[in-house]
């Protein structure tokens, strides 16, 4: 299983970016709309009234970006294929200039050394998918396990590292309950039939790479510890418990959604939506798992609701818990996120008790506002090393608890463009002038070099 993972002999390192976040060039090549232009042409939707239109440029200056990974010396670089750039309507015809592009990220990441990781579908759904009703409809979970084959059929031969969604949870729930990511939709109903139909493409992708020979096919989860603050909280906390993470882990590893989750969700419980032979296809269909960690949910009842302690930074991305309320403590993060690393280690080795999968941590970092400035100008940023440095430790930790965990993905490479936060939000290693698009590594981007060199030259 999993044979094109590390071996976990060493903790594996690497650093990851998402197409909208960083590619730009939105028009070019025959790339089609996606829901995230759609969103953002939209007034009120994103914090500054930005885009991904430019983004990081990364699509016009990939070898930049290419020598990045090689100056920090990273085993993977997770990226992820931009859909509408592969298939600009989501369906049928292919874009062989999109194409080219990924072949030539790929082709550039193994020159230097670097293995591919790459994520099938990171929340840029192509526009006329959307049309015609978006993930809430069986057919786009069809028209997925498609694309997913379109490109394994053309990267497969250099891509052994597949994930299929990158945190599902965001799509159905931020994108369809809360209403603040793409499509923008508070339709609660539609939140949990776009939750399964999520689920539903990624056990219809993986088993069409299963049968074209990919032995490394997982899904990327931001699944978070959830923990109630006071014995009267324990109901709502089981109730985040169940809408972010049971709802996925139920089905991949029981190949059921619980009791409580059912009661939460009705489409869940709906025979016309949970089909014969939807969970028994996503039962066991990933090789490995991948764990996004930012912050616990602290979860408490009464008062008025903090929101940006969680996840999810919105109550109504739970829909069916009521009184809730999320209570974040101590030291945060530019996004308001409580600095917690006892929350990765704890999740980790939950997880691996839950799941007996190996496990990836695709995502770790943190934003902060980046202010302080060494003597040659660029950014010394020493609240990020130590967070990095603490949730490395919390990872190595839950390693010696005997948690498979093989890798760990620094997120992210390079400031970009933060979802609904636009570019007041940054998270990079890297600094990007907006104005002419270079790249100044900051001091954690040295920081993160030197423990690569170090951890390599421990193994070598």
């Amino acid at each position: 299983m999993s044979s094109h993972l590390p071996d976990g002999t060493r903790l594996a390192y690497g650093t990851a970016t998402a197409a909208y976040q960083v590619e730009g060039s939105t028009t070019a090549d025959g790339r089609g709309p996606s829901i995230w232009d759609t969103f953002t042409a939209r007034p009120g939707t994103i914090k500054d009234h930005s885009d991904g239109s430019v983004a990081c440029a990364s699509y016009l200056r990939l070898d930049d970006d290419l020598e990045l990974l090689a100056g920090l010396g990273v085993d993977f670089y997770r990226f992820s294929v931009a859909w509408p750039r592969v298939q600009p309507t989501g369906s049928g015809a292919v874009e062989p200039r999109g194409l080219a592009y990924y072949d030539r990220l790929v082709d550039g990441l193994l020159a230097r050394g670097v293995q591919p990781m790459a994520t099938l579908y990171h929340w840029d759904l192509p526009q006329p998918l959307e049309d015609a009703g978006g993930w809430p409809e069986r057919a786009t979970a069809e028209r997925f396990a498609d694309y997913a084959a379109v490109v394994h059929d053309h990267l497969g031969d250099r891509v052994q590292v597949w994930a299929t969604h990158n945190e599902p949870w965001c799509a159905a729930y931020l994108g369809h309950a809360a209403g603040v990511h793409a499509p923008g939709k508070r339709e609660p109903e539609a939140a949990h039939r776009a939750a399964h139909h999520l689920l539903l493409g990624h056990g219809l992708a993986a088993a069409r790479l299963h049968e074209a020979g990919a032995d490394t096919v997982g899904i990327v989860l931001n699944l978070t510890p959830v923990w109630p603050e006071r014995p009267e909280a324990a109901e709502a906390a089981d109730g985040v418990d169940a809408i972010h993470n049971r709802v996925w882990l139920g089905p991949l590893v029981d190949g059921a959604y619980d009791e409580r989750l059912r009661a939460l969700a009705a489409p869940l419980d709906d025979s016309e939506v949970v089909r014969d032979g939807d969970l028994a296809l996503v039962q066991g269909s990933a090789d490995w798992l991948g764990v996004n960690y930012y912050t616990p949910a602290r979860v408490d009842v009464g008062g008025d609701d903090t929101g940006s302690g969680a996840v999810g930074q919105d109550t109504s991305a739970y829909p069916g818990v009521t009184d809730l309320r999320f209570a974040p403590r101590g030291s945060r993060t530019a996004m308001g996120w409580e600095v917690e690393p006892r929350g990765l280690e704890e999740l980790l080795v939950d997880v691996h008790r839950r799941t007996d999968l190996p496990l990836v941590v695709t995502e770790n970092g943190a934003a902060y506002d980046d202010s302080a400035r060494a003597e040659d100008g660029s950014v010394d940023d020493p609240d990020r090393i130590a967070y990095l440095q603490d949730h490395l430790a919390a990872v190595e930790l839950a390693r010696s608890a005997g948690a498979d965990v093989r890798a760990y993905v620094a997120w992210t490479l390079l400031d970009n463009f933060e979802w609904a936060e636009g570019y007041t939000k940054k998270f990079g290693l890297v600094e990007i002038d907006p104005d002419d698009q270079h790249r100044t590594p900051k001091a954690s981007y040295r920081w993160y070099a030197e423990r690569l060199h170090d951890a390599t030259a421990r193994t070598s």
